[in-house]
């Protein structure tokens, strides 16, 4: 029997992401500018698969191959004749949809892999007896071979991403392991060159380790402006390093194609810039120009269409350095963003309430657009409740950045039924369904602002010149002069690599736990008196809950997380933990239906005091080994806290396996298309379910699918 945390349930919730009123606001140059803004995002969307697994892209076109020519109700009817039941065909619409909604055959949120929850002979058969397979049965039969084995395979090592031994990773070839990765960073900081782009190859020639970084590009050969070397080949550290273009060429063709057809529409000249700078990015592979573009971005303030597209996050790169593709599209949501907008103008009355010296804070806080958006387009692995971007710690520091929070994905994915509320007692549950989503609202809005958008990064620049006072400057932790700091091309993504993303959310939801205790915080979103102390403790109740779950994402094998932010909920649970005094308490126990439980419990009446005492004491930490560079100290500390043992006071290795049987499979998306009709852009809904998600995706790419499926195949 397989473990169920590789199979994802047939009833797993699908909901479909309603933006019908956003949409229909919008005036006809604006739906323009959005429909091939949502294009673009797409395409390179359709680049996760190539980042995520070997089989990701030959199980995507299997599919939509399937479903091309018959779609989910009709291939049903052949499923039946092929004898599969239908629990087993409704795994398998599961098993497509999953695949849609993560972009490859490793969940987005969590990075474990999941395969169909029927017999592989049973599937081949209805591939067998399907239209697609009729019509080209040996392109089929190739495409199956292709697959397959790998479809179905849960060895140890492919049953999570990750480099080496650990897990499967394309962002590196399978034979780059962790020295691969560091070795191949100190090269690209010493060329002044982003990680945010590229893969790595290793082959041996010569007895010598040889080492391809490959840029996302549309452009194979020439040079730019942007860009000045091609194939350029480097001894660096006794080994050979060539840096070449031209990963993911055709999808990257695309994207900057509907780039510049979305300029056309483009409501402003700072739009119109962005988009240059975007396309020449993707078309070149230059990470300057889409710093550019983001710069662009910045400045176009409170735009009725939203959007923002590239090489983002960094959680799945094992290394931590390497962008996902990621592009959305989103439509303001005015009333919601009235509010975020009220906490943009509070932000330098509430900064100086962070625990830490003014002088580990950013010299000048940049007021970024805080806005509400309803989504129309999300397209990467998964959408998250909230963003906080650019990603460039240059940028963010001196230039600014941007928050948003997305209204229509918190309003689906926070709904909660109580019966499928674990680990709080009865009461908890009540006040919890009932405060859960303006609590995540509230910290959503902290979190993005003031947790990523705070604290200062001590740099040494290549001039020799400081951004703070050396002498003066004392580490609040230990009274002495600072001693460490970032220098020359150094970031806080490649100084801190794999532990970076995690460390970074851990922060910025301990700025959302600390900065909710605020009163002034809370009357901003609308709360006061005991409503205001409701969403307190939810939003407490919930961290503490959410560690725990967290354990789910954590693998004993070989003793790693595979996701950031549960990750950092963990960690957070344990600073809680061992605050004392009762404020949390965890038990075993267990459940009604005779299997192992727990229950999580948090005193209210301690929150301000003991809680508050604990997160401003760890926020103080976590701010100054990250401004100070303190690699060493930083390691210290997070992995000390996101050890999981059975040792202690709380065996965490037996929780574990409690989750694991009582987890609830993560919610899906099913998102609408756009289509141009005449002088209009037409909105193609879809309904909430598996065949509904499948159906927006077959229909996604109708006009030039073999020419796209062709090249997912051969990159």
């Amino acid at each position: 029997m397989v473990d169920s945390q590789y199979y994802l349930p047939n009833d797993v919730g699908i909901s479909a992401l309603d933006c019908t009123e956003a949409f229909r606001l919008l005036s006809p140059r604006e739906q323009l500018y959005a429909h091939y803004l949502s294009r673009s995002a797409w395409y390179g969307g359709l680049a996760v698969l190539l980042q995520t697994s070997p089989e990701s892209a030959s199980i995507f076109v299997l599919l939509q191959r399937l479903f091309r020519k018959q779609p989910p109700a009709q291939l049903g009817n052949v499923a039946t004749a092929a004898g599969l039941s239908p629990e087993e065909y409704q795994a398998f619409l599961v098993y497509a949809a999953g695949l849609y909604a993560n972009m490859g055959n490793y969940k987005s949120f969590g990075d474990t892999k999941f395969i169909p929850n029927l017999p592989k002979e049973n599937l081949k058969a209805l591939v067998w007896q399907s239209q697609a397979f009729q019509d080209s049965p040996s392109e089929m039969e190739a495409l199956w071979d292709s697959c397959s084995t790998l479809l179905y395979s849960l060895e140890d090592k492919q049953k999570q991403l990750g480099l080496g031994d650990k897990g499967i990773t394309t962002y590196f070839s399978g034979n780059c392991c962790l020295e691969d990765a560091e070795l191949a960073q100190k090269f690209l900081d010493s060329k002044n060159l982003s990680a945010y782009n590229t893969r790595l190859f290793k082959k041996k020639s010569e007895g010598k380790s040889c080492y391809e970084v490959r840029l996302a590009s549309a452009v194979q050969e020439g040079e730019s402006d942007y860009f000045l070397f091609l194939k350029a080949i480097y001894d660096f550290e006794d080994r050979v390093f060539t840096v070449s273009r031209g990963d993911y060429d055709h999808l990257m063709k695309k994207v900057s194609e509907n780039l510049e057809k979305a300029k056309d529409h483009a409501a402003n000249e700072n739009q119109k810039r962005m988009l240059e700078e975007y396309s020449r990015s993707f078309t070149f592979g230059s990470v300057e120009a889409h710093k550019e573009g983001s710069r662009f971005w910045i400045k176009d303030k409170g735009p009725i269409v939203e959007s923002y597209i590239g090489f983002i996050e960094s959680y799945r790169d094992p290394f931590g350095s390497r962008g996902e593709f990621e592009g959305f599209v989103a439509v303001v949501n005015k009333a919601m963003s009235e509010r975020f907008a009220k906490l943009v103008s509070s932000a330098e009355v509430l900064l100086p309430e962070l625990p830490w010296p003014k002088d580990f804070e950013k010299d000048r806080f940049l007021l970024p657009d805080f806005t509400s958006l309803d989504v129309l387009t999300f397209a990467g692995s998964g959408i998250p409740a909230g963003i906080n971007i650019p990603n460039y710690d240059d940028i963010r520091q001196s230039e600014g950045f941007k928050n948003v929070s997305l209204g229509n994905v918190l309003a689906v994915a926070y709904a909660t039924q109580k019966d499928k509320l674990t680990f709080l007692d009865e009461e908890d549950k009540d006040v919890y369904i009932k405060w859960k989503g303006p609590s995540f609202e509230v910290q959503v809005g902290l979190h993005e602002l003031l947790g990523h958008g705070s604290g200062k990064l001590f740099v040494q620049d290549e001039k020799g010149t400081f951004n703070f006072e050396q002498d003066n400057v004392r580490n609040p932790e230990t009274g002495e002069k600072i001693t460490t700091w970032y220098k020359g091309n150094e970031t806080w993504d490649s100084k801190f690599s794999t532990i970076s993303c995690s460390y970074e959310e851990c922060r910025a939801e301990c700025v959302g736990l600390y900065l909710c205790l605020n009163k002034h915080v809370l009357s901003i979103f609308g709360h006061e008196g005991e409503d205001a102390e409701e969403v307190v403790y939810v939003n407490w109740l919930n961290m503490v809950r959410a560690g725990l779950l967290g354990l789910e994402f954590y693998t004993s094998e070989s003793k790693s997380w595979r996701q950031a932010h549960m990750q950092a909920r963990f960690v957070i649970l344990r600073v809680l933990l061992e605050a004392g005094e009762g404020l949390v308490t965890l038990k075993e126990s267990t459940g009604k239906d005779g299997r192992p439980d727990a229950l999580i419990t948090l005193d209210r009446s301690k929150i301000h005091t003991v809680g508050k005492g604990a997160i401003e004491r760890f926020l103080c930490k976590l701010q100054v080994l990250k401004s100070t560079a303190d690699v060493e100290g930083g390691r210290a500390l997070y992995e000390g806290y996101s050890a999981v043992s059975d040792g202690g006071s709380h065996n965490f290795l037996c929780l574990r396996e409690t989750v694991l049987q009582r987890k609830e499979a993560r919610k899906m998306f099913v998102q609408a298309n756009t289509r141009v009709k005449g002088d209009s852009v037409e909105l193609v809904e879809y309904q909430g379910s598996a065949a509904g998600l499948i159906c927006s995706f077959t229909e996604r790419f109708a006009d030039d699918a073999e020419e796209v499926e062709a090249h997912l195949l051969d990159p």
